[in-house]
């Protein structure tokens, strides 16, 4: 494949990110900014850092989405900086690692710009205030990358010590650690339908479910060092970027590698892109090319191809391009293909060799079709003979033919057959029901002894009428438990044309229960449902679906009767809540006033700070959140006190008072680091001093003051 556009910035790219207001930003090594077109690549604006990164294999700068904040690793990797992208004025600066910086990045909505480091912390900064929010559960080795949800409430990160966590930001709670991995976790990444992509340092690719936090999948056929991933909006297409230059593409339904080599590149690659709107994959290379490509490069080609009929041109165009498989053109060429075959089939089972070979000649050069062509055109040589046995009611050969060549099984005259079978094979059963019609039984179903097929269901029929009619008066009273209960006992039922029935009753209500769910039609639902529970295929989802239901259900009347600290509960057990149109307004408030609160931590201010969140004060399933924002905001004010050189006896009073509230975490640590520095003659230990637990706090503790 050609790029479509190709620009050289003459330094290493670093960082490809589409802004909101369509604009191209790129960021090379040494932290040139440059805002360009997407259409020709023009530099519209752009500005100089003037910081040299040497290192680029993790994230090293972030850009908000809306332009408005960079973030960065200083040359030095000794602190995370972040920028007013404007001003080009430092907003908040992160010198807390112990070693160096390792990685940083922005949340989807520019609430927090987070600092990864080689001592496996990470700190979040409020992007408003410049000031340190919170950390998030720490790793034992160098944080690698982080990844955030579509809609911004998770955060996961990959870390040196094969492990990967992930963290509620609503909730402030970590959900799980996975441990999978037996090397260091290099890139990690939100999919649709709650998965999550990680891969390691020896090429070790999984996708998890972030919920269950258990592996669905393992990826195959990565041989190079995964340098950059980007996946389409639509989850649709995963492109991997490697050392040695190439763009490995997955297709994320199936998981199917769709190509090793889909482009190659004469540096290796560091950074990737989509543009969904003109499906375009951006390129960065470390040799300092810009490239972008076309994904379906080729279509308008085959649309031409199509006219004149040039199937096998398709084909090769499609195999040059494994993409192209997915565009509408290639859809019609493949129904058409379909089509052409039945049609062939068709003309086979009536005897017309000759113009099932015209229909097909279109597609005999395609190596594919032409097997399935040469087969199916071996398979019917017989057909004369299969016609010849049905008609003369020669049963065994007719069906020995049709297992000897499944095809025959589409064809009218067997599914003649198959009716008649049906037929006969219903009226035994009334016979067999009644003590007396053994005999007439057996004599009706005599022609089709010898079918081995058939020949297990004659038996059980004629032997166990009293199971088989049990199982009738069962689904009669639409007693399903009984049914299911007969079928594990005798599996024979499910070979009967009632069971069949059943599951298509089951798959009818399971429909009809998902049509009243989109109406919001719940009471209709939960009645469908409550039948369904007694399917055993069905009873782990419809429980699902039931919780979820009950769950929407309280939320609304929780929302309607404004009980918001119940409708804020349900949303923390049920994510789904979220989603919807409510779920969504009280989301954002309440994110939107925590991140006001956060604001006024580094003032210490706790009058303000409950002033803010007093809504939110008696409702459990925040404590987790707010006990960090006022565990910041105590801090803030030990802080002020050391900074103040108050009293050694009063500071250290907070200190205890804190650990009694908060326990041990990252804050106090580095506060009290702060605190010996200046007051050298303290004997204060904090390993000797009692701890609460962050899991302990409690509205009712909150003070105006830590001292």
């Amino acid at each position: 494949m050609d790029p479509i556009k190709k620009k050289n910035l003459h330094e290493p790219v670093i960082l490809t990110k589409r802004l909101d207001n369509g604009q191209l930003v790129v960021v090379d090594s040494k932290t040139t900014v440059r805002y360009l077109s997407i259409d020709k690549l023009e530099v519209l604006n752009g500005f100089k850092a003037n910081i040299n990164h040497l290192r680029f294999k993790t994230d090293v700068v972030a850009f908000s989405g809306d332009g408005k904040h960079f973030a960065t690793l200083t040359s030095d990797c000794k602190e995370s900086r972040l920028y007013n992208a404007k001003t080009k004025k430092v907003v908040a600066k992160v010198d807390r690692h112990h070693g160096e910086a390792s990685t940083v990045a922005i949340e989807p909505y520019s609430r927090y710009m987070f600092s990864g480091g080689d001592d496996g912390k990470i700190f979040a900064v409020e992007i408003r205030s410049g000031k340190l929010a919170f950390t998030l559960p720490s790793h034992v080795d160098t944080i690698n990358d982080m990844a955030f949800s579509k809609n911004g409430n998770w955060i996961a990160y990959a870390s040196y010590d094969k492990k990967i966590s992930i963290f509620n930001l609503s909730m402030m709670t970590l959900k799980h650690k996975l441990k999978q991995h037996s090397s260091a976790v290099m890139k990690i990444r939100f999919l649709s339908q709650n998965r999550l992509l990680s891969i390691d340092k020896k090429s070790s690719a999984f996708i998890w479910n972030m919920y269950s936090g258990k592996l669905l999948h393992r990826l195959q056929g990565i041989h190079d060092d995964v340098t950059q991933v980007v996946i389409t909006p639509d989850s649709k297409f995963l492109f991997l970027g490697t050392a040695l230059g190439y763009i490995l593409v997955y297709d994320l339904d199936t998981y199917e590698l769709l190509s090793k080599k889909y482009i190659k590149v004469s540096s290796s690659i560091t950074a990737l892109e989509f543009y969904d709107e003109e499906h375009q994959l951006i390129i960065g290379c470390e040799n300092g090319d810009l490239l972008l490509y076309n994904i379906y490069e080729g279509e308008d080609h085959l649309k031409e191809l199509l006219k004149f009929k040039k199937y096998e041109e398709i084909q090769k165009q499609a195999e040059n391009n494994p993409l192209l498989a997915y565009t509408k053109v290639y859809d019609l060429v493949a129904n058409l293909w379909d089509k052409t075959l039945e049609k062939a089939k068709l003309l086979l089972q009536n005897n017309d060799r000759k113009t099932a070979q015209a229909l097909l000649e279109d597609f005999k050069n395609i190596p594919a079709k032409n097997k399935i062509i040469q087969k199916v055109l071996r398979e019917y040589e017989d057909f004369d003979k299969f016609v010849t046995y049905a008609k003369e009611g020669k049963l065994a050969l007719a069906y020995s033919l049709a297992n000897t060549h499944p095809l025959y099984k589409e064809s009218k005259i067997y599914k003649s057959l198959e009716a008649k079978w049906q037929k006969v094979f219903t009226a035994a059963q009334k016979y067999a029901l009644d003590p007396k019609g053994t005999d007439r039984a057996k004599e009706i179903l005599a022609p089709y002894r010898g079918i081995s097929e058939k020949t297990k269901l004659i038996q059980e029929v004629l032997t166990k009428g009293d199971v088989y009619k049990r199982f009738r008066v069962a689904l009669g009273q639409q007693d399903f438990k009984i049914a299911f209960e007969l079928i594990r006992l005798h599996p024979f039922l499910t070979e009967f044309p009632e069971y069949d029935s059943l599951m298509n009753y089951a798959d009818s209500l399971y429909m009809k229960s998902q049509e009243a769910i989109q109406k919001g039609d719940t009471y209709t639902a939960v009645k469908l449902l409550r039948i369904l529970e007694d399917f055993p295929d069905f009873k782990e989802e419809v429980k699902i679906l039931m919780q979820e239901i009950e769950a929407k259900q309280k939320f609304f009347n929780a929302v309607q009767s404004k009980d918001y600290a119940l409708a804020y509960n349900l949303m923390a057990i049920s994510e789904g809540l979220q989603e919807t149109v409510d779920g969504a307004k009280l989301h954002k408030k309440w994110m939107d006033d925590l991140s006001e609160a956060y604001s006024y931590t580094h003032l210490g201010d706790v009058e303000k700070i409950k002033q803010l969140i007093k809504p939110y004060l008696k409702i459990r399933s925040k404590y987790m959140a707010l006990a960090s924002l006022f565990g910041q905001t105590y801090i803030a004010q030990l802080e002020n006190a050391i900074r103040d050189e108050e009293e050694q006896s009063k500071i250290e009073n907070g200190i205890r008072n804190y650990l009694l509230a908060f326990g041990e975490d990252e804050h106090i640590d580095s506060l009290f680091s702060y605190f010996k520095q200046q007051y050298k003659e303290t004997k204060l230990e904090l390993e000797r001093l009692p701890k609460g637990s962050l899991k302990m706090w409690r509205p009712s503790m909150i003070v105006d003051s830590i001292f």
